[in-house]
């Protein structure tokens, strides 16, 4: 495995911040291809996109067809990997378009992303973690309700450079979750930091945390943490993979 003490990133230059607000999807898509593509022919820098969307449902690769929608709402199809998920306002986006140094390791970048995402939960005063074989950040079962998930992360690797990201739930209405499985999962809910802490907490409030915590993931200065998976009785029955690759 990658070391989590070094950068994982191929360029030492600054990791271009862009903070786009609200953004649709499928422009917000376009513009991470377009990313990519100067990127890998080295003509631009790392990028990170943080924003939020218009309420939207997309399905990555693995999606299955009880995981949709059932009243027939619209859902924009991706390349990115996992299953299908909800994005919209009151939460946090991140899309780092980013160019992985050798040897490339796509599980471990996707660990730099959970505890960058842990990191920001911990500083905010909410207790996460990570279950074995699921990607993303969750929050233990306990007497508010069952295992649930906080931070999504899905993503596609094209010639060596990263696109999609991770979603973090701010403010969010959960509600728009009820009419999907999420990531295929149907054994596990789903939550926001503002019903975690019972407070209103703002995408605003968040972005600038979760954006220094990702570059400190990517550059090794946020260590990888092995005690933070939560004890489970056993196994998750959906595994939820997360990323695709293509050479």
């Amino acid at each position: 495995m990658s070391s989590s003490l070094t950068s994982c990133r191929a360029s030492t230059e600054p990791v271009d911040v862009r903070e786009l607000g609200t953004i649709d999807y499928t422009e917000a898509w376009e513009l991470q291809r377009r990313h990519l593509a100067a990127r890998a022919d080295g003509t631009a820098p790392d990028t990170m996109l943080l924003l939020q969307h218009p309420s939207v449902y997309t399905a990555g690769k693995r999606t299955e067809a009880a995981d949709r929608p059932v009243d027939g709402t619209p859902v924009i199809d991706v390349d990115r990997g996992g299953k299908i998920t909800w994005h919209g306002p009151g939460q946090l986006v991140g899309y780092p378009i980013v160019k992985l140094g050798d040897p490339i390791d796509v599980v471990h970048y996707v660990r730099r992303l959970e505890e960058a995402l842990i990191h920001v939960c911990d500083s905010l005063g909410v207790t996460s973690g990570r279950v074995e074989g699921r990607s993303g950040v969750w929050i233990p079962a306990d007497d508010r309700g069952i295992e649930r998930k906080i931070a999504a992360i899905g993503i596609r690797v094209q010639r060596g450079v990263t696109m999609h990201g991770f979603e973090l739930n701010c403010n969010a209405d959960l509600k728009a979750f009820d009419n999907i499985v999420p990531c295929g999962i149907r054994d596990a809910g789903v939550t926001s930091l503002s019903y975690e802490l019972q407070r209103d907490v703002t995408v605003e409030a968040v972005l600038p945390l979760a954006r220094d915590a990702v570059l400190a993931a990517l550059e090794g200065e946020l260590p990888v943490s092995e005690d933070r998976w939560l004890p489970r009785p056993e196994a998750p029955k959906a595994a939820g993979v997360t990323f695709a690759l293509q050479n």
